[in-house]
Parts: structure tokens; sequence; C-alpha cells
């Protein structure tokens, strides 16, 4: 008997979980795409790269391939010169001669997140006020830049990111992450912000401005947390 009422207290808990995501859900208003305008600030993207895969150049020429008015600068950063997605990042460049793109060794240790330390020696030659983080992973539609850059329009506005898919799973484990992340992850997110404004912020794509990362320090500032993505959003 009380087995069967503990059973039937997680079933009852878990449908009001489930009755809360598809709330929050259904409440957050989807991004809408929108034409391209006269708001087009310069970019500096920052991409750390360990290793690469089938889909890496993929991903990379996706960045290279923007539909953007104003001058972006993109910086792939390896922690060594023998890293294999050097060759893959000097092959994409190659293929996109008059993209302000360029492949930088980092190989000082600045700390124990080595993600943090090649970003701090890829800030050293940022040219520009926006700056945007982003996963090597990340694959992106040609407008992505002209829709993300868009809410730093207003000034209060301090840090964007979007939600993502996982896709291309090749193996049941990564079906299984796929689910989570796809079906769970994001609305659980949302749950989060229904308690409370959100203080972090999500690692596959962040964009801020130069002057507003300065403040708080730079990524040396994050360079000793695991979770550098939830710090700087925090």
């Amino acid at each position: 008997m009380l087995v069967s009422s503990i059973l039937a207290a997680l079933a009852l808990l878990s449908l009001i979980l489930m009755l809360w995501q598809w709330l929050a859900a259904a409440r957050f208003p989807l991004h809408q795409r929108v034409e391209a305008g006269l708001f087009a600030p310069s970019v500096s993207l920052l991409k750390p790269l360990k290793g690469s895969d089938a889909e890496t150049a993929k991903c990379l020429r996706s960045w290279m391939e923007q539909d953007y008015p104003a001058p972006v600068q993109i910086l792939f950063g390896v922690a060594s010169a023998e890293d294999p997605a050097c060759e893959v990042v000097r092959r994409v460049i190659a293929a996109h001669p008059k993209a302000d793109a360029q492949l930088v060794i980092c190989a000082e240790n600045l700390g124990p997140n080595p993600k943090v330390s090649t970003l701090i020696q890829l800030e050293r030659i940022v040219k520009n006020e926006v700056v945007m983080v982003s996963d090597a992973d990340v694959f992106v539609p040609s407008d992505f830049l002209s829709q993300v850059v868009r809410p730093l329009q207003e000034p209060d506005v301090g840090l964007v990111n979007c939600f993502y898919r996982l896709e291309g799973a090749t193996n049941l484990a990564m079906r299984w992450e796929s689910f989570a992340v796809n079906a769970d992850f994001w609305s659980q997110v949302l749950q989060a912000q229904m308690l409370k404004p959100i203080n972090f912020a999500m690692g596959a794509v962040m964009v801020t401005r130069r002057t507003q990362l300065e403040a708080i320090g730079g990524s040396s500032a994050l360079v000793n947390y695991l979770a550098d993505d939830y710090q700087l959003g925090n």
C-alpha cells in the first residue's frame, strides 16, 4: 500500500511538471524573422575549437556565408597547431578569401577552463564593439547574424542568446541526448524564467557588447569556472 501511494504521488508530480512545461512553452513568444534593417553593427565572432568531426567544416562555413551588411571579424582559436581543427579551418578560410577570418593558435594555458583560456587570447585582437561567442558545432542559417544582433538596439539588453536543437545523432546515446535537449531542456529553461528573470546564458551562441565584457573583466573573469556560459550571463 505504501509503495503504491509513493508511486501514485510520483506519477502525479510528473504530470504536474509536464503540464507546467507545456504552459511555459505555450506562452513563450517564438522569434519571428524580420527584414534586415538599419541596425547592423560590426561584429567579432570568437570560435574556440578543439578537434573536428564530419560536420565541423559545414558548421564553420555557415558562419562564413552570412548575409550581413556590416564587417564581420571571425577568429578561430585552437590551443595547439597540431589540432586537427586547424586543417579544417584553413580549408574553410581558403574557400572564402574575402572574409575577415583568421586561425589563431592560443597556446597559453591561462586557467583551468581551456575554452575560456582560448577566448582570453582571442579577445586581445577583437576589433568590433559587438562580440559573439559560439561553440564549434553550431550551424546557423544565412540570416542569423541579422536576427541575433537586433535586440542589442535596446540599451537595456546586455546579452542575447537563443535556444538550439541537436541534429545528426548517429548512435543510441546521441539520440537520447537529442531527445532530452530538443524536448525537455528548453522547456525547463522557460520554467526557470517563470520563477524569476533569467540570469544565465546558454553557450551555443552568446552576443554582447565589448564594453560590457570589459566591464566585468573580460573572459579572464570566467577562467576559473566550468560553466562559463552560465557565469557570463550571470
